[in-house]
């Protein structure tokens, strides 16, 4: 017998997988939760901007003094906080990745052990359950009712039937029964393996923010080159030397480059994927943190989300005497492998003792058809699920089942169907047929109702203040259950949630998508859900422009995941379901789905601020090169008075409103918005100032130390009253931050080696007030224009 053989009866012994793993036969995919520190360092040191600035850097020490070359230690500021604080994101992620990480079950030795994912050796026997996911590729070697769902890999979306022999490739998922396969194909060499990979690295990829700040920077990169060609020209043509010329073009020029958007940006992701860990929520995918300050609706299951993942047993209704109604519960609860939260309830709170009757014959519970059944040598077959499956419309026990249902208990039936029925169970009709038929009684030869399971559901303490937060916050939430919709509708009430009164039968739903809109806009709650109906109403809801943000813990949860602009699931889910997810709440709180939603509002607000602060600089300090050059003066600054102006105007205050608490809800036109309030900052910032230094280069009592201070009094008041704007709505600390930078300003102006030291002479009192007049009308002016333009886009938008 070959060790295959050997294996797929009592899986590998212990000296076949030290072979394998000493061959290099193993599930080596590394664990990609983050970049390496290595790709780490490289994205934040080596960027073109840096290379830019070190460049201008060395040209200033060359040719000026080293006091104009403390924009160099933006270089060493940029790459030492960038890296520092995603080296954090990346200890946090791999942390909650360990946990998160779903264990895989092989059989060695003969006994079940449960491994990480990267032991699982080549030609393991992997044991499979309802909701695991397949991670190497491998043959089926035992089925029990073993279905499979591949959609994710092929775009089909029926289950598939697996039967010994049959090929199962990772990246599939299990939807009803179990089985084992052996291990044909692990590592790099696994189907989805490669996929995988990719899809769990932390990255800020195809995110909508990135791509509105990677358009301003192709764009400013543009304008640079022939702004500083410009302005290196005129420089050389009015200085005296050619040291004042290039450090006078280097000022120019270093300001214009938005160095700590992107440093910033980064900081404010990196930071929220580790206040997000704090919480033990798991990020898988950066950009979801965008996603989730656009999120307006938010769908979630009962199951888990309003509910706690167990129940409890009520009663038992006993409706057919004549039946062994609580042996045959007992027998099929008795038998499950792998039950699930119904059955591990009913297995709990049965006070019967298991009858110990002999299966022939079972199918496992599916999402799709709603019930499980179980065929027994000399005790006939039978069916257990969804009372409102198994009844008839008409039949008087589905009134007795809805009118418990009707108070938030969830309700089931137990049924006799005739022996052979499971032969095809998709085509079986399990509902029960007329009454009174037949020489047994009612239900001869059809299905015949025995008891009816009753089961209380826990509801999460938690659950009406976190539906509150979402209605105050303008997220609705839709309720969408595979549940009967007259008990999911019971427990939505009893919470408050609007638009709950109407519990809707998914089955009733329309197939056409803007009928579907409609009735999701109209309800709130949906029961008897197919797993194919999620993933339409999913769509359905995003044709309407939702942002979408989907929960779920269960298999039937996937597709729907998957096609969600957010996809959120529960640490208890399945494997199946945290793989597509990209966040994880590992520890099974719907209560931290509002921290969630706040962390993504603040960090998008956060950025958009930010992003007005580094733009605005951009658009003056172009502004200022093309007058400089179209007027043929010398630069009205040095690159110590850029630097000092711009650390207290934009880098340490952003620094601040980066990590700020913001609860904004995000709004569409992220990249317009910005340039609605830069671009006209960065002109009233630039033509001001200019103004003020050109008047003062037309008086022969100054000279360029005295007129440089000029401009640099005028722009740092401009740039100040334009981080007054951007810090609104107003608060203590937003105040505080704007009048400690003023006065550190002040500082400068009147400690004597400091202002030696930044080349600050204000000596010539006529001309600084005349730009201090100019600056203040141009910040006037740059008010009633931002307030003009709000008032326009309200009256467009209503």
């Amino acid at each position: 017998m070959t060790d295959v053989q050997q294996s797929s009866a009592r899986g590998l012994t212990s000296a076949q997988v030290r072979e394998r793993v000493e061959a290099g036969q193993t599930n080596d995919v590394p664990r990609r939760s983050s970049r390496s520190a290595g790709e780490i360092v490289r994205a934040n040191v080596f960027t073109r901007f840096n290379a830019l600035i070190g460049t201008l850097f060395v040209l200033v020490m060359i040719f000026g003094q080293w006091q104009d070359g403390l924009f160099g230690g933006i270089i060493v500021a940029n790459s030492a906080i960038g890296v520092i604080q995603e080296l954090r994101a990346k200890r946090t992620l791999d942390k909650l990745a360990v946990v998160g990480e779903t264990p895989v079950k092989v059989m060695r030795d003969g006994e079940l052990a449960e491994l990480e994912q990267q032991r699982v050796v080549l030609d393991d026997l992997v044991v499979l359950g309802t909701g695991d996911r397949i991670v190497v590729d491998g043959t089926v070697a035992a089925s029990q009712g073993l279905e499979i769902d591949e959609s994710l890999l092929t775009g089909e979306a029926d289950p598939v039937h697996k039967a010994p022999g049959d090929e199962v490739k990772s990246g599939s998922f299990v939807v009803a029964g179990g089985g084992t396969f052996t291990a044909r194909k692990v590592g790099r060499e696994a189907y989805a393996a490669k996929l995988v990979e990719e899809a769990s690295k932390f990255s800020l990829s195809h995110s909508e923010l990135m791509a509105g700040i990677n358009t301003f920077l192709k764009y400013v990169t543009w304008l640079i080159v022939p702004t500083a060609i410009l302005l290196f020209a005129s420089q050389f043509g009015t200085a005296d030397t050619i040291g004042e010329a290039v450090v006078g073009a280097v000022a120019g020029v270093v300001t214009m480059i938005p160095e700590g958007l992107v440093l910033m940006t980064s900081i404010a992701f990196a930071v929220g994927v580790v206040r997000l860990g704090r919480r033990r929520c798991l990020v898988q995918e950066l950009p979801a943190i965008e996603g989730l300050a656009r999120v307006d609706v938010l769908c979630v299951d009962k199951t888990g989300t309003l509910t706690e993942p167990g129940m409890d047993l009520d009663e038992i209704v006993v409706l057919d005497e004549g039946l062994p109604g609580r042996q045959a519960l007992a027998a099929i609860a008795g038998d499950d492998p792998d039950p699930n939260a119904t059955m591990q309830a009913v297995k709990e709170g049965l006070d019967e003792p298991d009858p110990g009757w002999s299966t022939t014959e079972t199918v496992p519970f599916s999402s799709a058809r709603k019930w499980s059944g179980a065929a027994f040598d000399g005790e006939g077959s039978w069916v257990f699920g969804a009372a409102d499956v198994l009844l008839g419309a008409d039949d008087p026990y589905r009134r007795r089942a809805e009118e418990l249902g009707s108070t938030g208990l969830r309700v089931l039936a137990l049924a006799r169907v005739p022996d052979g029925s499971f032969v095809t169970p998709e085509a079986l009709d399990v509902t029960t047929g007329a009454r009174g038929a037949g020489p047994e009684g009612r239900g001869a030869g059809t299905t015949r109702p025995a008891a009816l399971i009753v089961l209380r559901q826990r509801l999460r303490e938690e659950a009406p203040a976190t539906l509150e937060y979402f209605a105050e916050q303008g997220v609705a939430v839709k309720v969408i259950s595979g549940d009967n919709p007259v008990s999911v509708g019971a427990i939505a009430r009893s919470l408050d949630l609007p638009k709950a009164e109407h519990p809707v039968d998914a089955r009733t739903l329309p197939d056409d998508v803007d009928e579907m809109a409609q009735v999701l806009e109209d309800n709130s709650v949906f029961g008897r859900v197919s797993p194919q109906q999620k993933r339409a109403m999913v769509k359905a809801l995003q044709s309407r422009g939702h942002t979408v943000a989907m929960t779920g813990d269960g298999v039937n949860d996937v597709l729907a995941l998957k096609d969600a602009d957010l996809g959120v699931s529960m640490g208890s889910g399945s494997g199946a379901t945290r793989a597509v997810a990209q966040i994880v709440l590992l520890d099974n709180s719907f209560a931290t789905l509002p921290h969630v939603v706040g962390e993504g509002r603040r960090v998008l607000g956060n950025i958009e601020r930010v992003a007005n602060l580094f733009l605005t600089k951009t658009v003056y300090s172009i502004i200022l090169a093309v007058l400089v050059g179209l007027m043929h003066v010398r630069f009205p600054f040095l690159p110590r008075h850029l630097t000092l102006i711009s650390s207290l105007t934009i880098g340490i205050p952003a620094f601040f409103l980066a990590l700020a608490p913001n609860l904004e809800r995000a709004r569409p036109g992220f990249v317009p918005r910005v340039l609605r309030f830069a671009v006209p900052a960065g002109l009233a910032c630039g033509i001001a100032t200019f103004a003020g230094y050109y008047l003062a280069t037309e008086s022969s009592e100054s000279g360029f130390a005295e007129n440089s201070s000029t401009a640099a009094l005028a722009l740092f008041l401009l740039t100040l009253w334009v981080l007054a704007l951007i810090a609104r709505p107003w608060n203590w600390w937003r105040l505080g931050l704007v009048v400690t930078m003023g006065a550190a300003f002040v500082i400068v102006l009147a400690v004597p080696w400091l202002r030696e030291f930044f080349a600050l002479q204000p000596d010539n009192l006529r001309n600084d007030l005349a730009a201090l007049a100019i600056a203040a009308a141009a910040g006037l002016l740059l008010t009633l224009v931002l307030r003009w333009d709000k008032w326009m886009t309200r009256l467009r938008g209503s």
